[in-house]
């Protein structure tokens, strides 16, 4: 008998749902908040309203576009942290009801497991996915981790942030050249006209396999501050340099770590995941730094980077054949690491 898996997702300000059947994905549906532009940032409370009203007609449409009637699913997965909690709360509240009203098990997943899973998400038959152990770098608005998949259910983080992410200082620098929110997919833009040597930002100096990214940010809004004194006009003129210096910068730090990484593993196999992991210049590094040394590297679809319920729906599926369900009484959490 067929096992179909629908994931839900609302840890953050998206709302998705994801049909898998034994492992393949027949949709992937996503509604974006727009709402949140014009504030710069997410606003919680408007992001768990808009969950609300998301939520019935995004598990309507996955379910119609996979062709699959409520009563064959197995089972229903959601996220259940880390996030936003009124978010979570909404997505939580829903698997609930839909697994009591259809009396069918309830799988809780955690984001971040569900992005390094991500890999796993096929579309056809054939479709590659990595081997375990593989070395999966997770980089996104709230996580820089360097993590070692042993299996689905058996991960080891060598290293993480001490302080911002790597997407806290791609947004963060981005709003203070006047870029709208999120400022990742704008710097990414820029930088691809711009000279990456134009500028030098700090570098940290963290031991170990941890990453630190306040710094380069502190660097970074001291370079425009001393430039815009004797300049008014120093942002507008340099955008494309800054974004270009910027990103190669973030792209040096993640690197260095990885490589040390790979280095006292020994693990040949290469992934990213998270939504840093959409950056045209984190993919093209990382492909070339692969290629150089023999690795092998598994880069996402763009749709699979941000935050969707494919992943939520696939890290339901090993969870699932495992029997590892979730009680009723489960509640939502904001933090939580591997």
């Amino acid at each position: 008998m067929a096992v179909v898996i629908l994931g839900i997702e609302s840890s953050c300000d998206d709302t998705g749902a994801a049909v898998i059947r034994d492992g393949i994905l027949l949709s992937n549906v996503l509604a974006s908040q727009k709402v949140h532009e014009e504030y710069g940032g997410v606003v919680p409370e408007l992001a768990s309203r808009a969950h609300q009203q998301n939520i019935v007609p995004v598990v309507d449409t996955a379910l119609k576009r996979a062709g699959v009637d409520k009563s064959e699913l197995s089972a229903v997965a959601f996220t259940r942290g880390p996030g936003l909690l009124g978010s979570l709360l909404v997505g939580t509240s829903f698997a609930k009801g839909l697994s009591l009203g259809l009396r069918i098990p309830m799988v809780d997943v955690n984001h971040l497991h569900g992005h390094v899973l991500s890999h796993f998400v096929r579309e056809k038959e054939d479709d590659p996915v990595p081997e375990f152990p593989f070395i999966c770098l997770l980089i996104s608005g709230g996580n820089s981790q360097i993590i070692l998949v042993n299996g689905y259910n058996d991960m080891k983080v060598l290293g993480q942030t001490i302080d911002d992410a790597a997407g806290e200082a791609f947004d963060k620098c981005a709003k203070v050249m006047g870029l709208p929110y999120p400022g990742g997919p704008h710097i990414d833009r820029l930088a691809a006209e711009g000279d990456p040597t134009r500028f030098k930002f700090a570098k940290p100096r963290i031991p170990g396999l941890d990453y630190s990214f306040s710094g380069l940010k502190t660097s970074f809004l001291y370079t425009l501050r001393d430039a815009i004194r004797t300049n008014p006009d120093f942002i507008e003129e340099n955008k494309a340099d800054l974004a270009a210096s910027l990103q190669a910068t973030i792209i040096e730090i993640l690197l260095d770590k990885l490589r040390k990484a790979v280095k006292q593993t020994g693990v040949r196999t290469v992934a990213i995941g998270g939504g840093v992991s959409a950056n045209s210049g984190v993919r093209a590094a990382i492909e070339e730094y692969c290629l150089k040394n023999s690795l092998t590297p598994f880069i996402p679809k763009r749709s699979f980077t941000t935050d969707n319920a494919a992943m939520v729906a696939m890290a339901g599926y090993f969870k699932y054949l495992n029997r590892e369900f979730c009680p009723y009484d489960a509640a939502p959490y904001a933090r939580v690491t591997i």
